[in-house]
């Protein structure tokens, strides 16, 4: 092999390695578009992304800095993607299905940087063949060690008496034209009456507890409802938690709030409360799609996440760049980024939540009405029009920057 196409296939790295950020959310859209097994709740959607993150800086490293495929290990994100495919009954076939459909995505990237470059024709085939060649060398030896995370874990996970329990909530919770007789029978329990359902996760980062000690700890739903909950382990760090009853459960969401004082790490996200089997099927959707929110991290130290209060955002989630897009429509600088225009919208937010009243938003901040209306009138300068113009879409957009954290770094290089 020339040093010319060595050095070329370098060049190709560094180039991809420039725009490694929006190739990564190109393959992970195409992931979820093309393969029914990648379309996950916010948590885990994350770990894919960051699985594939991670094998393309490996690939990446590997080109441009001509790493021996010897030295290469399955990365750790990819490892606890693997191990977490496994753990929710998501087949090996899927996943490795994802390696060769990314694998020929690199490559026709690759492809793409060298026709710019106008390279003979010799070349440029000896570097296609170069890179495809190091890239698939690289998938198999990836994959050879994902076959036996996973299987070692789905092997491990199938011992667990729960296991078997988790996949037949899923199926009563996904199946189409599931009737309540069936159902019932599945899950060995009434679902006439109401439900409230609730996800309990540990944050990434913090030391994963044991099944039982994850189980046990959506007792604090317990304690919240005066009722024992039914759970089971979603994943290692994820358990499902219902409460079921003749009559409306009612939730303390104060007192939840302590107990979860007790437990550092802990978060809950819970839905609202409804009737008969669409009704637990709907808790449980209310109660992932405030998880989701909670996923954003735009409110980090928060511990307990409702999705009475954050149903909202959590209609919105899964269209961040579109939503922010919009919110920077409507409060223009209003979204700056630093502490002095938090503290105007957070002032607005209350002022309108407030009907307008000077004194009862004084009052609910604790600050003297004259800061209240000095605030509200310099947001209304930045806004170029009073807040009785657009006032529910100024609601809406300040709602999604305080839920879903849009101007607390999620798109760092959009900042003013």
């Amino acid at each position: 092999m020339s040093t010319d196409v060595d050095g070329t296939v370098r060049d190709v790295a560094m180039h991809i390695q420039a725009d490694l950020e929006n190739l990564t959310t190109e393959m992970t859209s195409m992931f979820v578009h093309v393969i029914p097994e990648f379309r996950h709740d916010d948590a885990v959607r994350r770990l894919m992304v960051a699985s594939t993150s991670s094998n393309l800086a490996a690939i990446v490293d590997m080109l441009r800095l001509s790493i021996s495929l010897d030295d290469i290990t399955v990365p750790p994100a990819a490892a606890e993607y693997a191990r977490r495919f496994a753990q929710r009954d998501l087949s090996l076939e899927a996943l490795l299905r994802a390696y060769r459909l990314g694998e020929h995505m690199f490559v026709q990237w690759a492809m793409t940087s060298l026709r710019g470059r106008e390279l003979p024709a010799d070349d440029a085939l000896a570097t296609t063949s170069r890179i495809a060649l190091l890239v698939n060398s690289y998938i198999d030896q990836v994959i050879e060690g994902l076959v036996d995370i996973y299987e070692n874990e789905r092997s491990r996970w199938d011992t667990r008496s729960d296991a078997a329990r988790a996949a037949q909530v899923r199926a009563v919770l996904d199946t189409e034209g599931l009737d309540l007789a069936s159902a019932e029978k599945m899950l060995s329990t009434s679902l006439r009456g109401w439900h409230l359902a609730a996800v309990i996760w540990t944050e990434p980062g913090t030391a994963a507890p044991d099944t039982a000690q994850l189980l046990s700890s959506a007792a604090v739903l317990g304690v919240a409802t005066g009722k024992t909950p039914q759970t089971i382990s979603a994943d290692e760090q994820t358990c499902w938690a219902w409460i079921s009853s003749a009559g409306k459960p009612a939730l303390d969401a104060r007192r939840l709030e302590e107990e979860l004082g007790r437990h550092p790490g802990l978060r809950v996200a819970v839905g609202d409360p409804s009737v008969g089997l669409e009704g637990f099927r709907q808790t449980f959707r209310d109660a992932q799609r405030a998880r989701d929110v909670a996923a954003t991290g735009a409110d980090p130290e928060r511990a307990l996440f409702l999705h009475a209060q954050v149903g909202l955002a959590g209609l919105l989630v899964d269209r961040l760049t579109d939503v922010r897009a919009w919110a920077g429509g409507v409060l223009g600088d209003l979204m700056r980024d630093d502490e002095a225009t938090a503290r105007l919208r957070d002032t607005v937010q209350v002022f309108l939540e407030a009907r307008g009243s000077f004194t009862d938003a004084a009052a609910l901040m604790h600050v003297h009405k004259n800061t209240v209306h000095y605030r509200v009138r310099k947001a209304e300068e930045i806004l170029g029009h009073p807040l009785t113009e657009r006032r529910l879409d100024i609601e809406v957009a300040l709602m999604a920057c305080a839920r879903l954290g849009l101007t607390r770094g999620a798109y760092p290089h959009d900042h003013p």
